[in-house]
Parts: structure tokens; C-alpha cells; sequence
């Protein structure tokens, strides 16, 4: 009876983050080999593991509900960790997101014809931000006194009336641009990172949850614009074949039936395979098969 009572008490409670990063959240975690349903108005999404219980939760929050353990872990960006200056453990950094797969970045922005060209111009000016902690940590470090407000939405709008400069997330910056806006400095970059709670931590099968979780997400994102070869070679041409092969460490070289022969299997970048075929067509490469992969652990 204590077994089983002990058994049902394995969850890991998730968060998942809501918004904008919740159908990319959905996705990777689908190439990591989880499926993961929405369900209209509700906040408790379904997923096909029983040792795993979701809820969203806006990534601005994430960091301080899985400090206080209302979630054992959870997705959410270095910037609102830094912002919230929640006290957990970053487990894993996972570089996507909704537009691209560089970092996020917060800049200070201000308008084109603004005399305003670095921190230092900033001293007694008012700046409209959603991040207020990040700018005023980043007014200390260039030793500049100045207003900073919290602002609700529309940011971006609030230049010149409503506010000397911005402090704004972007990935792009089109939204910037669009709104006749130019970037002055940046202020912090940030990706997606998996953190969890000190004390689900400090538990081993939590911790044990959370570090497998981790492993399967970085392998589906390092599978991403890669792809797997395998060819066939004679022992003559191996040496020129491997010497254009841009192998993650080096190719896997496996001997046939035919003594003559050698199989070689290995990773590149996807990008460069409509120029690398022909090339080790050319160099004695034969039986060539190009596949795909879901998930890369190096």
C-alpha cells in the first residue's frame, strides 16, 4: 500500500508557457517524443506521459511560481528569471522561439530624430519598459539616474509624448522600425531556459525527471537543420571521401561483406547537402541515402 502511495505521488508538476511560445513549446516537445494537448479555456493541457501534470502559466511568471514549488520546473525566458530575480536552478538553455532560433533581445530604443545616443544621454529622461528590474540594472552598470515606468502594452507608441526611450523585447526589430523607432544599445539577450525549484531539485526522482526531460528537448532542438547520410565506399576512396565529409567529430566507418567496401555513415548540416552529394558522388561515394533525424545526443 506505502508503494503504491508512493508511486501516484511521482508527478512532476510543468509549466508550460502561455502565449506566443505555447504551439513552439508544443512542438519541440513532440520531436522530444511528448505529445501535448490544448483544450479551449483551459489552463491544464493533456500530455501522454502519467508522470507529467502541465499547466500554463505566462512565461513573466513562470520564474517565480517555480520558485515558491507551485511548479517542480518550468519554460521560460532568462530575461523574466533576471526581471523576477527568482531564485531557482537553470537547468537547460533551449534556443527557439516563435520567429527564429537566435536569442531574444531587449534593446533601448528611441525615436529616429531623438538626440539620444547612448545610456549616458538617458540621465533624468523617462523610459517606458515592461522589464523594469532589466533597465534599472542595466542604468546601474552606466552609472545613469533616470525615470523608468512600467508600461502595460503599446511600448512601442510611447515616444516622444509619453516617453524619452524604450526598453523593448525583439527579435526582428520590424516592430521597431514600423514605428519609426532606432536602436540604441542592447540591453540583455535572452533565451528559453528549462529551470526548476531548489527543492524538487534536491529530490532524486524529480531531479532525475527533470534532467531526462532536458536531454530529449536539446536533442530534438540539436536534430534541426540536420540530417544523416550513409554511403557506400570503396577502401581506395575512403581517405578523399571522409576528407570532404564535415562530420560533428568524425564518420562512422563500417566494413561489408565485400572486403573492398566500407559503409560510412554521418551528421552535417542540411544546408550544404545539395552541394556536398554531387562532391562525393565525383570522389567515389556510391549508394548514397540522405534521412532525417529527430534527435541528436553527442
Amino acid at each position: 500500500m506505502e508503494a503504491e502511495q508512493a508511486m501516484s505521488e511521482q508527478v512532476l508538476k510543468l509549466g508550460l508557457p502561455a502565449g506566443s511560445l505555447q504551439e513552439a513549446t508544443a512542438e519541440l516537445f513532440r520531436k522530444a517524443g511528448w505529445r501535448i494537448q490544448f483544450y479551449p479555456r483551459s489552463y491544464y493541457p493533456a500530455i501522454d506521459d502519467p508522470e507529467i501534470e502541465c499547466m500554463l502559466i505566462r512565461a513573466q511568471e513562470m520564474a517565480r511560481y517555480v520558485q515558491d514549488g507551485v511548479m517542480d520546473a518550468g519554460l521560460t525566458g532568462y530575461d523574466w528569471i533576471v526581471e523576477n530575480r527568482a531564485k531557482v536552478i537553470e537547468v537547460a538553455e533551449l534556443v527557439f522561439s516563435k520567429v527564429s532560433r537566435r536569442p531574444v533581445r531587449w534593446v533601448l530604443a528611441v525615436p529616429n530624430d531623438s538626440p539620444i545616443q547612448s545610456a549616458k544621454d538617458l540621465e533624468g529622461k523617462r523610459i517606458a519598459t515592461e522589464a523594469v528590474n532589466l533597465t534599472i540594472d542595466y542604468l546601474k552598470r552606466h552609472g545613469v539616474t533616470a525615470h523608468v515606468e512600467f508600461s502595460w502594452g503599446a511600448t512601442e507608441v510611447k515616444p516622444p509624448r509619453l516617453a524619452d526611450a524604450i526598453v523593448e523585447v525583439t527579435e526582428t526589430g520590424s516592430s521597431l522600425r514600423a514605428n519609426n523607432l532606432r536602436i540604441v544599445d542592447t540591453v540583455l539577450e535572452s533565451t528559453t531556459r528549462l529551470v526548476a525549484n531548489e527543492t524538487a531539485w534536491s529530490n532524486a526522482w524529480k531531479r532525475g525527471k527533470i534532467e531526462n526531460i532536458a536531454l530529449m528537448l536539446q536533442a530534438a532542438i540539436a536534430a534541426e537543420k540536420k540530417v544523416g547520410l550513409m554511403m557506400n565506399v570503396r577502401r581506395t576512396d575512403l581517405d578523399k571521401v571522409i576528407a570532404i565529409l564535415p562530420a560533428l567529430q568524425k564518420p562512422t566507418v563500417s566494413a561489408l561483406s565485400d572486403p573492398d567496401w566500407v559503409a560510412v555513415n554521418t551528421v552535417v548540416d542540411e544546408n550544404i547537402v545539395r552541394d556536398l552529394l554531387p562532391q562525393l558522388k565525383r570522389t567515389g561515394a556510391s549508394g548514397i541515402v540522405e534521412y532525417a533525424l529527430n534527435k541528436l545526443i553527442e
